[in-house]
Parts: structure tokens; C-alpha cells; sequence
């Protein structure tokens, strides 16, 4: 293990044996897992009793799986995963580890909430973000000794998904949600508060551990990020217009009339409706739409992925929205170009995975959902996003499936936007965000206003900028 690892794991057993729990926040592609699982063999080399339960994506259980049998032969683990998993709860009391995904936690709640747990661990815990969800609820209610959660993103939109983790790994250390907004999101998130965030920082300071690839894994390779901006064609322009005016309309009426807060659910899909535009008109399902043929994104990406597989580089490419992957798919096997992809729908993901290690396609097609988090796919060296997403820390876990330990290449990691057009001023809002994660980290910085006002809402539903 690196210096680093070593230091996390025995940080992560101190919490544990002084009776706290803690986050591990390491940026993306140190090594999480692996600490992680130097801890459990830690614990059952000491002959702690009992098993851990560790919750994780769907998407993960091949990885976990594959790195215990790498790292820790030793440690007995069972999978409480498909529908026989009911049978394995015998062994899986007798068991070092138990590992099981969140979907499958309303399912199994009386089961795992009627057993005694040493010791819970959440994988990807920024999945626990909602308090008022029935996954939150049913985690709470799951009896554990010691708490652990793993995350490279531990705010991801806003510090309400901060107090859902720590409330969960330390539960009243920031005090009730209501004690916690007065003092600490309204202050910071609404007034740029420096002092109310370095009280929150030193309350966090001891139980949550985050260092950055550059802090500790500075021989990792460069990453250069390039920015693309691509005009759109006059038709296509003409329908972002069509879209946007009556998307602007319907929002307004509906702020008008339930109010901004009631009416998220209208920005949203009018917003939805404005990205899809911009990534393909063959996305909006309008007569208008159909008549556009023009994309200006697609026929981008279809010239600068053949440029890059022309150089031999290894490409993966990540889209939000699987129908666009599917249309790409298409331009680029009508080029000759042979890809992968990995969706929601996808059955075999260890097969997938496998073949583009094998180097089966230099093309591998992801949904930001789907392909986002956990994978580690240092055989490509260039990422494409396709369509920009309000949270910087998701797109970062994108690029990061190819920028972590074990790359020797530099990796590019290419932004494509259309300009002038709702994607450019969600680029904004990421930086707004940005500065917000950033401020837990660093004292001395500023925290980021709120985002999303009815200034915010002008800008974003805009005439298209030329």
C-alpha cells in the first residue's frame, strides 16, 4: 500500500475503536476500496467478531468482488445479491464481509435491520443524500457498532447532502436539520458566510479524511481538459428558439402560480427539453424537431472520434441520455468504428468491462449514471463529455474513470457545448457549485450563493446568445 492508504486505513480503525464513524473522501482513483479493505483484514486478523455489511451500487459488485479476491483472499465475503440471495443469510452471519446493493435495502429491510451489524459501510455514500427518502430511513434503522462512508464527492448540490452523511456516520453532530440550516447552510450557502463555514470545517475536521490526487499521486500523468464550443446550424438554432420561448412561457405560469419552489419540477423538464435540443434534435419528440436533420454536436463528435482513433488513442465517451448513445453507436458502426456500451440496460457488465480491457473496441459509449462512478477503465486515455451536467463532481467522477492510479498516459478529457445556448451558462453554475464543495476543505474560502434564484432562472431560459 501507499503511504497514504496505510494512513487512511488506521486513521478509519481509530475512529472505529474510539466509538466514531468517519468519511473517507479521497478524491477519485486513490484507492478508497483498497483501504477499505485493508481495514476488514485488519479487523479480522485482531479477530473482531462479527461480519461488516457493506452497501454499494448495483454497478459495483463485480469491482468489489475482484479487488477482494486480489487483495484480501483471506477474508471470507458473500454476496446477498438476485433471488436467491435469501438463502445465503446463514453464511453470511459467519462471514467477514457481506456486501449487498442499495436498491435491494427496502427489500431486505426487517432482515438486516433485526441483525446486530459491527460494522455498516456505504460505497459511493453521496448516494445517501436525500434525508426524507425511504433508503435514508431504512439505513437508519439498520443497528451498527461503527459507521464508515466512502466518497469522492461528499457534496454534490448542496450542504443539505452533507448533513445526510455525517447525520448517519455520527448522528447530532451537526445537530437536527433544522439547527443545521439556521446555522451553517443559511449562513453559508446564502450569505457567503466565512466564519459559520470554519465552524463547520473544524466540527468535520476530525471525522472526515480527504486528500487530492495532486496531494499525494502527483506521478500521475497530466490531464488537460479542452473546452469545444459548436455553433449550431440555423435550423437547429431555430428550434433551441421555438423550444426555449415556449418553455419560458410554461415556467413562468407555473412560478406565477405555485411558486419557484413548487414548480422545480416544470424548470427541470423545460431545461431537460433545452439540453436535449442542443445535444440532437432527434432527441425532442415534436413534429417541428423531426424536420431538423442538422447536429452540430453529432457531427462534431463523429469527425473527433474518428481523428482520435485514427491516432490509436482509446476513447470513452459519457452522455446523460442513453438514446444519444444509441445515435452515436450508429454513426459511428456506419463508419466502421467498432464501440462498446455500458447503460442501466446492460446485462453482462463484467463481460463489457472485460472486452474493452481486452481492447475488443477503442470506442466505449457510457451513461454519465450508469458508467459515472466505480469503474476503473485506465485503458482509455481521452474522455468525451457530450452533454455538460449541472454538478461538476459527477463530470469529475466521469473523467476520473480514466485519470487514477495505475494510468501512464496523459489523459484528454474533451467538453463539448453548444454555444450560446443553456449548456454555456450550466457551465457557470457548475463553478458556482464548485466553490461551494471547495469551501469545505479550505478555510479561506469563500462560500458560493445560492443556485438557483429567479435571476438564475432569466439567465438560464435566455434568447439564444449569438
Amino acid at each position: 500500500m501507499r503511504s497514504y492508504q496505510a494512513y487512511g486505513a488506521a486513521w478509519m480503525g481509530s475512529l472505529l475503536e474510539a466509538g466514531f464513524g468517519g468519511v473517507l473522501a479521497d478524491d477519485m482513483g486513490l484507492g478508497k476500496t483498497v483501504q477499505t479493505l485493508a481495514l476488514l483484514q485488519a479487523r479480522r486478523e485482531a479477530g473482531v467478531a462479527g461480519p461488516a455489511l457493506l452497501i454499494v451500487p448495483t454497478s459495483l459488485l463485480y469491482g468489489w468482488q475482484a479487488q477482494a479476491a486480489e487483495f484480501t483472499p483471506d477474508l471470507r465475503l458473500v454476496v446477498l445479491h438476485g433471488p436467491a440471495r435469501a438463502d445465503s443469510r446463514d453464511e453470511a452471519l459467519r462471514a467477514d464481509l457481506v456486501l449487498t446493493t442499495y436498491p435491494l435495502l427496502a427489500r431486505d429491510r426487517d432482515w438486516l435491520a433485526g441483525q446486530d451489524w459491527p460494522l455498516v459501510i456505504l460505497d459511493e455514500a453521496q448516494t445517501l443524500k436525500n434525508p426524507a427518502s425511504q433508503m435514508a430511513k431504512t439505513l437508519r434503522e439498520i443497528p451498527a457498532k461503527g459507521r464508515l462512508a466512502l466518497t469522492g464527492t461528499p457534496l454534490e448540490n448542496s450542504l443539505q447532502d452533507l448533513w445526510t452523511l455525517i447525520d448517519w456516520v455520527n448522528p447530532g453532530l451537526l445537530g437536527d436539520r433544522t439547527r443545521f440550516q439556521a446555522l451553517f447552510r443559511t449562513p453559508i450557502e446564502k450569505h457567503g458566510d466565512a466564519e459559520a463555514q470554519a465552524r463547520l470545517n473544524r466540527r468535520l475536521r476530525p471525522f472526515l479524511l480527504r486528500r487530492t490526487k495532486e496531494e499525494v499521486a502527483s506521478e500521475l500523468p497530466p490531464k488537460t481538459e479542452i473546452l469545444e464550443r459548436v455553433d449550431l446550424p440555423k435550423p437547429q438554432q431555430a428550434l433551441y428558439e421555438t423550444v426555449r420561448s415556449a418553455m419560458d412561457v410554461r415556467v413562468r405560469e407555473a412560478i406565477a402560480s405555485r411558486g419557484l419552489a413548487a414548480a422545480r419540477i416544470t424548470v427541470l423538464d423545460a431545461l431537460l427539453k433545452l439540453r436535449q435540443v442542443c445535444c440532437d434534435p432527434a432527441l425532442v419528440k415534436t413534429a417541428a424537431a423531426r424536420s431538423v436533420t442538422e447536429s452540430a454536436k453529432r457531427a462534431r463528435l463523429h469527425a473527433l472520434v474518428s481523428e482520435l482513433v485514427a491516432e490509436g488513442r482509446r476513447v470513452l465517451v459519457f452522455s446523460q441520455f442513453v438514446e444519444m448513445l444509441r445515435l452515436i453507436e450508429a454513426d459511428l458502426t456506419g463508419a466502421g468504428i467498432p464501440t462498446l456500451s455500458l447503460t442501466g440496460q446492460t446485462r453482462d457488465r463484467a463481460e463489457v468491462l472485460g472486452a474493452f480491457a481486452r481492447g475488443d473496441a477503442p470506442v466505449f459509449l457510457l451513461s454519465l449514471k450508469a458508467g459515472g462512478v466505480g469503474l476503473t477503465l485506465t485503458e482509455a486515455d481521452t474522455v468525451i463529455l457530450y452533454d455538460p451536467w449541472w454538478n461538476p463532481a459527477v463530470e469529475r467522477q466521469a473523467m476520473d474513470r480514466t485519470h487514477r492510479i495505475g494510468q501512464t498516459k496523459p489523459v484528454f478529457v474533451h467538453r463539448l457545448v453548444a454555444a450560446g445556448t443553456v449548456e454555456e451558462k450550466i457551465l457557470d453554475m457548475q463553478a458556482r457549485k464548485q466553490a461551494l464543495a471547495d469551501a469545505l476543505f479550505d478555510d479561506k474560502a469563500n462560500a458560493a450563493e445560492a443556485l438557483l434564484d429567479e435571476a438564475t432562472l432569466q439567465d438560464l431560459f435566455a434568447p439564444l446568445a449569438t
